[in-house]
């Protein structure tokens, strides 16, 4: 039986208690959506500084009120260490993915970029080291590689940072790589390649490529690139990140423990072939796109060029193997999409969607 599809059936007969980080967020509400599929117990923990609440109870709808009743929802910011202990209280595995998350993002305001993405990891490897957790797995980026010049990328072959969220990123591997040392805490970090799929935001300043092209072309709006299309990009659905995050959370042998993997498909494909197999996939559903094109403009400031992955390491001591394609992926894509025209961004606290039982302040939290 393939490795993942053995770990599926053993974790609907053995439930544990997980804590997703950023549970609101685009990652985060997928793997929240899978763990209670699969009978899990689920702490959710978000600060709404990015995540929407709207993803929430979109999960509810999808898994429906008797495994929604194994969620417990906690509003709460990693950058407090309180909210982090809180968090922590009870929990076998932790899937951190709370993080400010946007490379021109990080440009713009580094200080708050430190703020999550190193000082809240910090925070959240100190509480789960000291609330007993036993597999700590985190979000890390390809942004790591900065300007490592090979290609497919190794992960022992990292560059010079490009930007401050590269940076956290790659100091969050030795924070750590640290703590396994001083502390024989065990952790994974899984370095993704920019991943897609339902729920990922196209609105705002800082949205990823597929989201917003999705929904540009479907609204009848321009479509820019930056640089000249030639740029490459490893993209990876989202199915796949969250297998290889409940891999990386139950892996039981010791040599794939407190490593780092890129998770991804292995394959470039240049930003002028994404926008074509996109405006195909669209087109399929009806609209008449068979016109539109892309517009150019510059580089944006601390974008790598090319990126594409090698995925060996995940293959071997994981059992990673990349389900969805991604052709595949940008058809499910579409079809979110399209049929889900994105509604506006909710303010922070906005409750009215959500069952009041699943809100709870991390200080009120009952223990687990």
């Amino acid at each position: 039986m393939h490795t993942y599809a053995a770990l599926r059936a053993r974790l609907k007969s053995e439930p544990a208690t997980w804590l997703v980080t950023g549970a609101a967020g685009f990652i985060g509400s997928n793997l929240l959506e899978r763990l209670l599929d699969l009978n899990q117990q689920v702490i959710g923990l978000d600060n709404f500084a990015t995540g929407k609440r709207d993803n929430l109870a979109a999960v509810q709808a999808a898994v429906g009120p008797a495994r929604w009743r194994n969620f417990h929802f906690m509003e709460g910011d990693i950058r407090a260490p309180g909210d982090c202990r809180s968090a922590c209280h009870g929990v076998r595995y932790v899937l951190h993915h709370a993080a400010q998350a946007s490379v021109p993002q990080s440009i713009a305001d580094p200080l708050a970029c430190h703020a999550s993405n190193l000082s809240g990891f910090l925070n959240m490897l100190v509480a789960a080291r000291d609330g007993g957790v036993s597999r700590f797995v985190y979000a890390s980026s390809s942004a790591v590689y900065g300007d490592a010049a090979g290609l497919p990328a190794l992960e022992a072959e990292t560059g010079h940072a490009l930007s401050p969220y590269g940076l956290t990123k790659y100091m969050d591997e030795l924070y750590a790589q640290l703590f396994a040392h001083c502390y024989g805490f065990a952790s994974i970090g899984l370095r993704y390649f920019n991943v897609f799929g339902p729920r990922q935001d196209p609105r705002g300043a800082y949205a990823a490529v597929i989201p917003l092209w999705m929904a540009s072309l479907i609204e009848g709006l321009p479509v820019h690139i930056n640089g000249d299309g030639q740029t490459t990009r490893d993209f990876c659905y989202i199915d796949n990140v969250v297998q290889a995050n409940l891999l990386a959370a139950t892996i039981g042998d010791a040599a794939a423990v407190n490593q780092v993997y890129n998770i991804a498909m292995g394959v470039g494909i240049t930003l002028d072939q994404l926008f074509e197999t996109i405006r195909q996939a669209l087109e399929s559903r009806g609209p008449p796109l068979r016109g539109r094109r892309p517009g150019y403009r510059d580089f944006r400031p601390g974008d790598v060029h090319h990126s594409q992955a090698d995925i060996g390491k995940a293959v071997r001591l994981l059992g990673y193997r990349p389900a969805v394609q991604l052709r595949e992926g940008l058809a499910r894509a579409v079809d979110w999409y399209a049929g889900r025209p994105p509604a506006p961004r909710a303010a922070a606290g906005d409750w009215s969607n959500l069952p009041v039982a699943t809100h709870a302040r991390v200080a009120s939290r009952p223990s687990s």
